[in-house]
């Protein structure tokens, strides 16, 4: 038993020996075998039109590369792939990637992104990347985003669009310029992106640069879009070829209309603005309380004299706007008559024959021969006196300009056809005007019969407690009450094709839309429109700021055809009426500003500064895309 005993434990111990001998050299062969993989046929081509299955679920997967120094594309640029991470590829993509990784570009892309290789990417090619990939592209390389994105770079990044342009490359398109090939330097001028545009729908967009380092876009028909300064200083065109905004790098907006006008908008340090027509003419405001309540006052200067007019304010969706305020209110009886049609048409003789203004517009307005309604003499009155002032600042611009220059421009704008037209303002347009004429008569003889306290305290600074907020009032702008509205000072609207058309003061417009965008601005159908304006028929984007100071004017212009028609009563066939029984508004006293000339002097110096600068600019490139003038 003891010897059998023993033997047992001998037995036991030499094969637990042998057994600890032979494991790693077994475990050893089994890892060799495994590391030389067996034989397999290669890998076919990646058809065009086969879509690769991923082999994994995809991961959102960051993609840095180091910035290139001075616009240049760096070589072994690395795109460290872990292994396991999946990009999920595109259509026609060969990657050459590490075990596990699936690496996808767009299609006719060929990415490699093995550890530690550099990724070149071919002239012209697109480097695609999918919803909630970041890539952090080179300068000098070439980053396409997908069809409606928008790629925004630093300056000097290729996918970098310029302001106020949205770069939507399109699969397989180059975004910017081209693709550094082997660390070559920056991309060539000429680049095509397809744009959105100010206001355009996908059109493509070339880009070239100009003389003193200003750059220029033109659309898909060769038409110069945009110029932007070395400064910063930028200008959109007109279908015309000519310009017809400038933002300068201070804020200014400079407008210039197809016949000739001048506007210049630029805000103060308060909120208030500065609104000039060239030689010295336009208005300043300056924000004030009366009763607690927010008021703008606004200065006028024209024709070498001052006056100035009270606007009540309101917040609507948190934006600010202010109202006309009526300096004199009339008689309830006086209101009645103006409301109501007279016993007989009237014929009206206004001696505006000879005037010079009135020549000019012929074409485009004529009053009418007899007038069944005082709303309607009223109509023509501010038409009129729309055109009448608009005249006189194209006769002043013309004067202060090279009078060849832009007798050439009109000529031009003239002869390419664009724009609205001969178009005349139609009875039924009037009509249209007329009746908004009736419903503000109608709002004056009640707000005449309940006016704000004459004793209401009047301060520059804000009650306790804040007077910039407040119950969401409807501004007249988009009260689904008042759709039609004369322009009163030239305003430049964008266009699909990334041009911009001009509105001048007597265009007639109707909106179509009472819920601004995002950008505060509401869709308009142009009624009525002058030669080379924005075409009647077609709608476009106005601010609703501007829709407001459309209608600001048009109820000044109201209280002045009042009280002339006052003045008329018993004349010229005009029936006589009630007395106006006129009386001033406390609420719509204004005094003026003492410095409204000197801040439409520097204004008006700045912006001849701005247009000479973007003048050159032009000059610098011609008006072609291929930059052959």
């Amino acid at each position: 038993m003891r010897w059998n005993h023993g033997s047992k434990n001998l037995v036991r111990g030499l094969f637990v020996s042998a057994l600890l001998i032979c494991l790693p050299a077994f475990a050893g062969a089994q890892q060799k075998k495994q590391s030389s993989p067996p034989p397999s046929k290669p890998a076919p081509a990646a058809k065009p039109a086969a879509a690769p299955k991923p082999a994994a679920a995809p991961r959102p997967q960051t993609q840095a590369s180091r910035p290139a120094t001075g616009g240049a594309a760096r070589t072994n640029t690395t795109n460290t792939a872990r292994t396991g991470t999946s990009n999920t590829a595109r259509t026609g993509t060969t990657g050459a990637t590490k075990p596990g990784t699936t690496n996808t570009a767009r299609t006719g892309t060929t990415t490699g992104t093995k550890t530690g290789a550099t990724t070149a990417s071919k002239t012209g090619t697109t480097t695609g990347t999918k919803t909630g990939t970041t890539t952090t592209a080179k300068t000098g390389t070439t980053a396409g985003a997908k069809t409606g994105t928008i790629a925004g770079a630093k300056t000097g990044a290729t996918t970098g669009a310029k302001e106020g342009t949205a770069s939507t490359s399109k699969t397989g398109g180059a975004a910017g310029t081209k693709a550094a090939t082997g660390g070559a330097g920056a991309g060539k001028a000429n680049a095509t992106t397809a744009s959105k545009g100010a206001g355009g729908k996908g059109a493509a967009v070339t880009t070239k640069a100009g003389a003193n380092g200003s750059t220029h876009s033109f659309n898909a028909s060769g038409k110069r879009t945009t110029v932007e300064t070395k400064s910063g200083t930028k200008a959109n065109f007109s279908h015309t070829g000519h310009v017809s905004t400038i933002h300068t790098k201070s804020g200014m907006t400079i407008n210039h209309g197809a016949h000739g006008e001048r506007r210049f908008e630029s805000r103060r340090r308060d909120g208030g603005r500065v609104v000039g027509y060239g030689r010295g003419r336009g208005y300043a405001e300056h924000g004030y309380y009366r009763g607690g309540h927010p008021y703008m006052r606004r200065s006028y200067y024209y024709g070498g004299r001052s006056y100035a007019y009270a606007y009540r304010g309101a917040y609507y969706r948190g934006y600010a706007y202010y109202g006309y305020v009526p300096a004199v209110y009339y008689g309830p009886a006086y209101y009645g008559w103006a409301y109501n049609p007279w016993a007989a048409p009237v014929a009206f003789g206004w001696g505006w024959g000879a005037a010079p203004w009135y020549g000019y517009y012929g074409y485009y307005f004529t009053p009418a021969p007899v007038y069944a309604t005082p709303a309607l003499w009223i109509t023509d009155y501010l038409l009129a006196a729309s055109l009448q002032a608009a005249y006189e600042s194209r006769v002043e611009a013309r004067a202060a300009a090279n009078a060849a220059a832009a007798a050439d421009a009109e000529d031009q704008a003239a002869a390419s056809g664009g724009g609205g037209g001969a178009v005349a303002l139609t009875p039924e347009v009037k009509q249209q005007i007329a009746d908004e004429v009736r419903a503000q008569i109608a709002a004056e003889r009640e707000a005449a019969a309940h006016p704000e306290p004459a004793a209401a305290a009047v301060s520059s600074t804000a009650p306790a407690g804040g007077g910039d907020k407040g119950p969401d009032e409807v501004p007249a702008a988009l009260d689904p009450a008042h759709r039609t509205f004369i322009v009163s000072a030239v305003l430049s609207e964008s266009q699909a094709d990334g041009t911009e058309c001009s509105l001048s003061p007597g265009d007639v417009l109707t909106r179509v839309e009472d819920t601004p965008d995002a950008d505060q601005n509401v869709k308009v159908l142009v009624a009525s429109s002058q030669k080379n304006d924005c075409a009647s028929g077609t709608q476009v984007a106005v601010a609703v700021q501007d829709l407001q100071d459309m209608h600001n004017d048009f109820r000044a212009k109201i209280s002045e055809g009042l009280g002339k028609l006052a003045e008329n009563q018993g004349k010229n066939g005009i029936p006589g009426g009630p007395p106006a029984g006129s009386k001033a508004n406390a609420a719509g006293q204004a005094q003026v500003d003492l410095t409204v000339q000197a801040d439409l002097k520097a204004q008006d110096d700045e912006a001849g500064q701005a247009e000479k600068e973007v003048q050159d600019a032009s000059a610098s490139s011609g008006g072609g895309a291929g930059g052959g003038n």
